[in-house]
């Protein structure tokens, strides 16, 4: 092969630990532990799927109609999901990253977004990949370039590895009080619930079974260092723990049942997300950048067995 689809690929390693930063999109295509898969990869030979490891820039999930307003003007997106008549996932997943930074442990991928159409702003961004003894952390940098305001939102597309086999016998706990009620035309938020009561409730642990989820929750359950933490454990043995930290106040959960059949269901997508779907139309979370204004996150995975 000469150049994979996803481009260069970035490789580190730490004892037991193995991970894969690629160009494209300047996404993780793999992490292991001990050979044991810690996120769902794709593989090398073809293009990322179900945006597997991509950074979300400068919004995460999606914008009805790919339509908002900002500061009196209004703005039109491609519709980057057209089924749905949505814009999707930001600008960024299919663009060439540069690198920055690249080490036996850490790597560190950059992107400027410049202004483009329904998106007449400039961003400077970038992501920094490392692996450290508690696995691997990941810290999302933005930087507002341009001369005014800009709207963002930021996030990521993390598929945690039930180890083998569809994630229905596995138990998921995430302790989050609220789910985000989507309607059926766009999926996007129309209202919040309680998950006391629901089949969402994962507060404490429970088997994911057929449940279909492709749903954001919020008001996340946090320890003393203000991370949030959600957990699968697998039928090997094996828990994956998967935390945020302040800075991502919503999760997604994505089941997987809208991908190909042979990647339906093998893997969980748990997405950190600085604001809820459709931000950019509703305001939920959604941050103003100011010129100059930085604006950090980091989340992070681990394996326990």
């Amino acid at each position: 092969m000469n150049t994979p689809p996803s481009g260069r690929q970035f490789e580190l390693s730490r004892g037991e630990q193995r991970a894969v930063v690629v160009e494209v999109g300047g996404g993780i295509r793999e992490y292991a532990v001990a050979g044991r898969p810690v996120l769902e990869p794709y593989p090398l030979e073809q293009m990322c799927d179900g945006a597997h490891g991509s950074p979300l820039i400068p919004w995460p999930n999606r914008i009805a109609e790919g339509h908002y307003s900002f500061a009196g003007r209004e703005h039109q997106l491609a519709l980057s999901e057209p089924a749905k008549n949505n814009a999707i996932h930001g600008l960024l997943r299919w663009r060439p990253w540069s690198e920055l930074e690249h080490g036996a442990e850490r790597v560190v991928l950059g992107a400027r977004l410049l202004p483009t159409a329904g998106y007449p702003f400039a961003l400077e961004v970038s992501v920094a990949y490392e692996l450290d003894e508690e696995g691997l952390s990941v810290t999302t940098s933005a930087r507002n370039i341009g001369e005014g305001e800009c709207p963002f939102g930021a996030g990521q597309h993390p598929y945690v590895s039930p180890g083998g086999g569809p994630v229905d016998e596995c138990v998921f706990q995430l302790d989050a009080a609220t789910r985000l009620v989507n309607d059926e035309r766009h999926q996007v938020p129309v209202g919040r619930e309680p998950v006391a009561g629901t089949d969402y409730d994962f507060r404490s642990p429970r088997r994911i079974g057929e449940l279909q989820i492709d749903d954001a929750f919020t008001d996340l359950a946090r320890d003393a260092s203000g991370r949030s933490r959600a957990r699968l454990a697998c039928p090997d043995g094996a828990t994956v723990e998967l935390w945020v930290d302040q800075q991502y106040p919503f999760f997604e959960v994505y089941s997987g049942d809208g991908l190909a059949p042979d990647r339906r269901r093998t893997g969980l997508g748990l997405e950190p997300m600085t604001c809820a779907p459709n931000a950019f139309r509703s305001g939920d979370g959604l941050l103003r950048l100011a010129p100059e204004q930085p604006l950090s996150m980091r989340w992070g995975v681990r394996l326990r067995g």
